[in-house]
């Protein structure tokens, strides 16, 4: 009986071994998403081995991580195999990614195309499960003086008032205004009321000479820019 214990121990400790081996001997790019959960979690149970238990993690949000980071620690822990101490790995791992990309919008505070705006308000929506509504500020040299959230909301949608948008931008004595807003369903087109916003605020910055110089919706999928496609 000891002897089968041993060898069923050795047998587990290797199959947990094998992506660190594998990452030594080829790096951390080879390593699938798999072998990275792994590492993270770092044992499995009684029942189900590491790999086996990452595995199952991945399959149970369709091996789609821009689906598996959006998961709360609460959420996270509903998947069995995974207790407060797992859960909080994982989403430490993923937090760090977005601070890291947090960190490099930082240094692009010129605005020079809807890619750069994309870079920089991305790390902030892109794994959101509800809608949040943003405005650039900026100067006359298209700097970023603030980024502010202007309104957070459900699934299908927020509102932005205008009143605190250009309450906001006329204190930060703005030159230009930039709308962003994401959608969580990874849809990029634009919603009836996505286009009337875009609107109404369009002409009021026009009355205020605050020029809306662009609307982003962002999602998984990328990004859509009113100015790009010449609908602004």
């Amino acid at each position: 009986m000891t002897e089968k214990y041993q060898a069923s121990s050795i047998q587990l400790l290797q199959e947990e071994d094998r992506p660190r081996e594998r990452i030594l001997k080829h790096g951390i790019a080879s390593a699938s998403d798999t072998d990275l959960i792994t590492v993270i979690l770092g044992s499995g149970t009684s029942n189900l081995g590491v790999s086996e238990l990452s595995h199952q993690l991945l399959e149970l949000h369709q091996f789609d991580l821009s689906i598996l980071c959006r998961m709360s620690i609460q959420q996270l822990q509903k998947a069995k195999g995974i207790g407060p101490a797992k859960a909080i790995s994982i989403a430490a791992a993923f937090e760090l990614g977005r601070r890291l990309d947090l960190h490099r919008s930082k240094k692009r505070t010129k605005i020079s195309s809807s890619k750069d705006v994309h870079e920089l308000m991305r790390p902030l929506l892109v794994d959101l499960a509800h809608e949040e509504f943003w405005i650039l500020c900026l100067n006359r040299a298209n700097l970023v003086l603030s980024k502010e959230k202007v309104s957070s909301g459900g699934l299908a949608g927020t509102v932005a008032d205008p009143k605190v948008i250009f309450e906001k931008a006329l204190s930060l004595q703005s030159s230009a205004i930039i709308l962003v807003h994401n959608h969580p369903s990874g849809n990029l087109k634009p919603s009836e009321s996505d286009n009337k916003i875009t609107a109404q605020l369009k002409n009021a910055g026009e009355f205020l000479d605050l020029p809306i110089i662009d609307h982003l919706i962002i999602s998984v999928e990328g990004y859509y820019s009113y100015a790009d496609s010449e609908t602004l």
